[in-house]
């Protein structure tokens, strides 16, 4: 069970994010969650996310020229309070999965859905986290 994380790689400079959102907004794309980080070994800024209607959003980015692509990632269901984390990272230890990054979803209150990359090791994740009774998230994430 994954959701599929759009990531594009671009100059980083000032507007590029809002230019982003504005293409997705226009194109009825609505994002739901995001990571950027404006420090990769190249200079560039790089941005991953997850947005309502994957295969949309990756064809209104790629058509303004964008270099989008596209992998499964991991939505899993954490609590939400201190230490809750650990909830999907022990499970992950346990069993040697390697968490390239996380970052956070939805919160629902009580609980927030965390997308999760592993590396190449989703189907060791899922196991893992599905063992220890984690809630996790397939295309129904998309219309939350």
């Amino acid at each position: 069970m994954t959701v599929k994380q759009l990531t594009i790689t671009m100059p980083n400079k000032p507007g590029q994010l809002a230019s982003v959102s504005e293409i997705l907004g226009d194109a009825g794309v609505n994002i739901l969650a995001f990571f950027v980080s404006t420090s990769t070994p190249g200079g560039d800024g790089l941005m991953r996310f997850v947005v309502n209607n994957p295969e949309k959003g990756l064809s209104v980015l790629g058509a303004q020229g964008l270099n989008v692509t596209e992998e499964e990632v991991i939505a899993a269901e954490t609590p939400h309070h201190a230490g809750g984390l650990l909830a999907v990272l022990n499970p992950l230890k346990r069993e040697k999965v390697n968490v390239d990054y996380i970052y956070p979803c939805i919160q629902t209150g009580e609980a927030t859905i965390l997308i999760i990359g592993t590396a190449g090791q989703n189907k060791q994740a899922i196991k893992s986290l599905k063992k220890d009774w984690i809630r996790l998230y397939g295309p129904e994430l998309y219309s939350m």
